[in-house]
């Protein structure tokens, strides 16, 4: 009986530290994965962009263009 329950245990403890892990991801992680993500791919449809491109205006899903900017040098930057 000690020994099942050693298992079990053990088990509980690896449960536990997935969860962690897997929080840790979601909520530390993946918002700035997926911002670059995101800035990659408006600045690939980028227009009307200033000369340093730190505001550029870009396409939406419907082909119209955003009134939101996004700064497309920081985003450009990282991929070199």
């Amino acid at each position: 009986m000690k020994e099942a329950t050693g298992e079990l245990n053990m088990t509980v403890v690896t449960v536990v530290a997935i969860a962690a892990v897997g929080t840790f991801f979601y909520l530390v992680i993946w918002p700035g994965i997926k911002a670059s993500i995101q800035a990659n791919t408006y600045c690939s449809s980028a227009v009307n962009c200033n000369a340093d491109r730190t505001q550029c205006h870009y396409y939406l899903e419907d082909m119209s263009v955003s009134q939101n900017t996004i700064d497309c040098s920081k985003a450009e930057s990282k991929g070199k």
